[in-house]
């Protein structure tokens, strides 16, 4: 239930952060909802009732499913690359609310 409510509490602030103007909010938001859905990933999982995902520890029917964290890894890559990206891109100025329309 505790994880349940802190991903809640991320989502609802990655998407609070991700409707303002700043850039640089905008990419915090994105990485906070990339965060929340990495633990939704995970507690899909199953890892709370499993064991390691390693066959040498334990039996094929209590090992965990490896699949999830390897998705969550990927995404991490993934959201860390766009994040650095877009954090370029607010440092270069190339904001839309800065140019003239002349």
């Amino acid at each position: 239930m505790t994880l349940a409510i802190t991903i809640g509490i991320m989502v609802a602030g990655g998407v609070y952060l991700m409707l303002q103007r700043g850039m640089v909010r905008i990419v915090l938001g994105l990485v906070l909802l990339g965060h929340s859905v990495n633990l939704l990933i995970m507690s899909a999982g199953g890892v709370f009732r499993r064991d390691l995902p390693l066959l040498q520890f334990g039996t094929a029917l209590t090992a965990g499913d490896p699949l999830p964290q390897a998705f969550v890894l990927t995404a991490i890559v993934i959201a860390f690359s766009i994040a650095i990206y877009m954090l370029t891109l607010a440092a270069s100025g190339s904001d839309d609310d800065t140019e003239d329309a002349s």
